[in-house]
């Protein structure tokens, strides 16, 4: 390519916005107020283009502009060219930021129930931060190295090898039920329990004989009927359908009490339970997108 073919005759520069606003606007007081510079600017501005094309691009009638011919081919041509020149940027600031990528391996019920809810702000608050979400109930010590830099599972210390992590979710477990459910059975003792079904899941084993215990009502369970669910979050979703009563642990129901989808028929007793805990390799901690995450968790915990 040669230098005669790469020169372009263009015209002043600086003129290009202001004609472009005060042709889009239809004013040059407008389009000085959009810029923020004076009217005569604006008027100089676009004077100089006319002068360099040799040609009108506005009739001017008293006060107001009346773009020309040659003025609103030469306003479309410049719309295109702009736009471009924008997306172009747009592209050339995007290549130019740094993105982290994270990867965070949560529990189902609490990434479903708390975590996602909540994701919102902390992308906002670092937007460079690409997340990932994995869930898993695999014990953490399990999981492939290299796998995740942060995972959230309850309370399991002392921490396998390599591992470090803090608490930043307390937990305590509460029956609770569909409000049609509690309109049937009229629950107003643990005693009444007994003619319900009560949801149990497989990650949580003995959270009811542990509950009704504490409550003085362990004869309970023998009496109630009983359904299983491989996760914890099937036995929520279960209660919120009317199956059963299943113990919801606060905070993770408490968007579903208050929007009524589920109810405490019961004040307690407020069992408290393993509290989430996060959870990263030692060699990680430090890292400042990790950090920040941790840090965000025991925010939001609090």
């Amino acid at each position: 390519m040669t230098e005669a073919s790469t020169r372009r005759a263009l015209p002043p520069l600086g003129g290009l916005r202001a004609f472009e606003a005060a042709a889009r606007l239809g004013s040059v007081t407008a389009a000085a107020e959009e810029l923020f510079v004076t009217h005569g600017a604006v008027s100089r501005h676009i004077k100089a283009i006319e002068d360099w094309a040799g040609a009108a691009l506005f009739d001017r009638v008293g006060r107001r502009l009346k773009l020309t011919e040659a003025g609103r081919l030469y306003r479309d041509a410049l719309a295109v060219a702009l736009d471009g020149i924008a997306a172009a940027s747009a592209r050339l600031k995007e290549s130019g930021r740094k993105t982290t990528a994270l990867t965070v391996n949560a529990l189902p019920t609490l990434a479903m129930r708390w975590l996602l809810p909540r994701l919102a702000s902390f992308q906002k608050r670092l937007p460079e931060v690409e997340l990932r979400l994995v869930t898993s109930d695999e014990p953490v010590g399990k999981l492939a190295q290299g796998s995740f830099h942060v995972a959230i599972r309850r309370e399991l210390t002392p921490w396998p090898k390599g591992l470090v992590g803090a608490p930043f979710l307390a937990e305590r477990e509460i029956p609770v039920c569909s409000p049609k459910l509690q309109k049937m059975l009229k629950i107003k003792t643990p005693a009444d329990l007994a003619r319900a079904t009560l949801l149990h899941a497989d990650t949580r084993p003995g959270a009811w004989a542990r509950w009704l215990g504490e409550a003085g009502a362990a004869d309970v369970e023998a009496r109630a009927g009983r359904q299983r669910f491989d996760h914890f979050y099937l036995a929520l979703q279960a209660a919120s359908d009317g199956l059963g009563v299943a113990l919801g642990p606060l905070p993770i129901v408490n968007d579903d009490l208050a929007a009524g989808r589920l109810i405490a028929p019961l004040k307690g007793p407020a069992l408290p339970s393993r509290a989430y805990c996060w959870i990263v390799p030692e060699r990680l901690a430090a890292d400042p997108a990790v950090a920040a995450f941790c840090a965000w968790l025991e925010a939001e915990g609090r």
